[in-house]
Formats: structure tokens, C-alpha cells, sequence
């Protein structure tokens, strides 16, 4: 009799405890917009004294490293054989998801406003729902498929791809480049880590891409310019570290490490979609400390994207 019995007690109880809680995986997706949301700002204020892109990710992703890694290593307890089992994943979260998708997006900012080179970046996101469609070989739902054309139409008018003055061609070059780091990203995270932390993944991967970064520096093959003037954000002279703290504890830190954790809980086309809200939080954060202000047709091109990405989020919720 006790063995009839262990199924029926044990089971339902296991099932509740492994099912994520998807509230909380949006409020993390959320706060992760909100976070990345003020990287452009803050970066294109050094960058308008004299840093370089590249100095600018190494302190941000290297900073952001330090912070999380005792996090990590007390997450593993010791089972180091985990990073080596997902290494394939690590690299790719630390070189192409952090540090080439950091250093585009920087790249882009110089020649494009915040909010146009975001939108660019986060064109990631068609990216992310081709690969889940060919991994799975199942076809999104109607709704999603909706949802990412008139995404892209918002995309579009946010370019102003028929206006009198499109955007720089370099820019464009790069935004699309950081598109691919931020699908790897989403993609990465999601996958089914269970013995790799979100913790440590984030950790591990922004030390990995420090690295790098800092022997392209050393090897003079990626810009290393730093300043230490005065920046100015919302009319205000600031120190130069401010900045920098900024980029690395809440733009990186916080953000990799909440994406990551989202990403697990929502899968890779919702968090993806669901981070799209970062063009509002970066439009918002970027009018208030830059004084930038996309033009109306780029505005009208910003809701179409989130009537987009309300449209995916519902159509992933309808197949699920």
C-alpha cells in the first residue's frame, strides 16, 4: 500500500516545486530592460570625452566579472567539471553574447542616437525565433509570426529606411552585428543548464570576454582610450568612475545575471521579446540624461515594436 501511495504524494509535489513561476520570470525580464536600458547613456557620456568603445566594455564586463565571481564559485562548491562539460556554452555567452555584442553596440552609439541603435540590437530577437523554429522544427504559433512582422515594421520606421536623412551606414553595420551577440545571448541563456548556476554563467562568461577584450587591447588590435575628464548627464558635470560603476554593477552585473535567470524561466522568443522594453527604458533614460528624443515617425515605430512583442508574448502562450 505504500508503495501505490509514493506516486500519487510525491509526484504532484515535485511538479509544483520545478515549475517556474513565470511572474516572476517577467518582472526579472523587466528589470533586466531596465538595467541594460541605461547602458547607452552612460556610455556615450565617456564616450564623448575620449574613451574608446572597447575601454569601455573591458571595465564594464571585467568589473561586473569580479563582482559576481565569488557568487560563482561558491555556487559551484567546488564542481569545477561542470564549467568544463558546458564550455562550449561559456565561450559562446563570454565572446560573441558579451564582448562583441558590447563593442558593437558602443560602436553604433557613436554614429547613431541611443534609441535607433537599441532598436538595431534588438532586431536579435527575429533571430532568436528562426533558431527556435529550426531547432524545434516547429512552427511558431500565428500570433508570434504576426507579432515579428509588425515588429519589424516598427523596426523600419524606426530606421526611417524612406526618410531624407537614414542613418549611417556604419552604424547600421554595427547595430546588426550586436544583433547577433544579443540572439546568442538569449539562446545561451536559455539553454537547459540545470548544473551550471545562473550565476556562474554570467560570472564566467563576462571574465572570458574581459579576457579577451584585454589581450586585443594589449595587442593593440581593439582601441584602448580612457580619459578622465568630466562627463555630463542631464546638464551636470560628473567624475568619469561614476559612470564607469554604473555600467559595471547595474548595466552588467545586475543585468547579465537577471537576464540569464529570466531567460531560463521564460525561454529564449519570450525573454528575448519581453527584453525589447529596454528600447523604452534606453529612450527614456537617454531624454533624460542626454536630452535625446527620437523624431515622431521613429516614436510611432517604438509602439509598433511593443504591439510586436505583446503579440509574440501571447502567441508563446497560446502554443504553450
Amino acid at each position: 500500500m505504500t508503495t501505490s501511495l509514493d506516486p500519487a504524494v510525491l509526484t504532484p509535489t515535485r511538479t509544483r516545486r520545478a515549475r517556474p513561476r513565470p511572474d516572476l520570470g517577467l518582472l526579472a525580464g523587466l528589470a533586466t530592460a531596465a538595467a541594460f536600458g541605461t547602458s547607452g547613456p552612460f556610455a556615450k557620456s565617456l564616450l564623448e570625452t575620449g574613451w574608446s568603445s572597447g575601454a569601455i566594455v573591458l571595465l564594464r564586463v571585467g568589473g561586473a566579472a569580479l563582482v559576481l565571481l565569488p557568487f560563482a564559485v561558491r555556487a559551484l562548491r567546488g564542481r569545477w567539471g561542470v564549467v568544463r562539460r558546458r564550455a562550449p556554452l561559456v565561450l559562446a555567452y563570454g565572446l560573441v553574447a558579451v564582448a562583441a555584442c558590447q563593442v558593437a553596440y558602443f560602436n553604433a552609439v557613436q554614429q547613431l542616437t541611443v534609441g535607433v541603435a537599441l532598436l538595431l540590437e534588438y532586431s536579435g530577437v527575429v533571430l532568436v525565433v528562426l533558431w527556435t523554429w529550426l531547432r524545434s522544427r516547429k512552427a511558431p504559433a500565428p500570433l508570434t509570426l504576426l507579432g515579428v512582422v509588425v515588429a519589424l515594421g516598427g523596426l523600419a520606421l524606426v530606421l526611417d529606411v524612406t526618410g531624407q536623412s537614414p542613418p549611417a551606414p556604419a552604424g547600421v553595420a554595427w547595430g546588426l552585428v550586436a544583433a547577433l551577440g544579443l540572439a546568442v545571448f538569449y539562446v545561451g541563456a536559455a539553454q537547459e543548464a540545470d548544473d551550471l548556476p545562473a550565476v556562474a554563467l554570467a560570472a564566467l562568461g563576462m571574465g572570458l570576454g574581459a579576457v579577451v577584450l584585454g589581450v586585443l587591447g594589449a595587442v593593440r588590435v581593439l582601441p584602448m582610450h580612457v580619459a578622465t575628464a568630466d562627463v555630463t548627464l542631464h546638464g551636470a558635470s560628473l567624475p568619469w568612475w561614476l559612470p564607469v560603476a554604473e555600467l559595471a554593477l547595474v548595466a552588467a552585473a545586475a543585468a547579465y545575471l537577471l537576464g540569464t535567470w529570466a531567460a531560463r524561466r521564460l525561454g529564449s522568443t519570450v525573454a528575448s521579446f519581453v527584453g525589447l522594453a529596454e528600447m523604452l527604458f534606453a529612450v527614456l533614460f537617454a531624454w533624460l540624461l542626454l536630452g535625446e528624443l527620437p523624431r515622431p515617425v521613429q516614436l510611432v515605430g517604438g509602439v509598433l515594436v511593443v504591439l510586436g512583442v505583446v503579440a509574440v508574448r501571447a502567441g508563446e502562450l497560446r502554443r504553450g
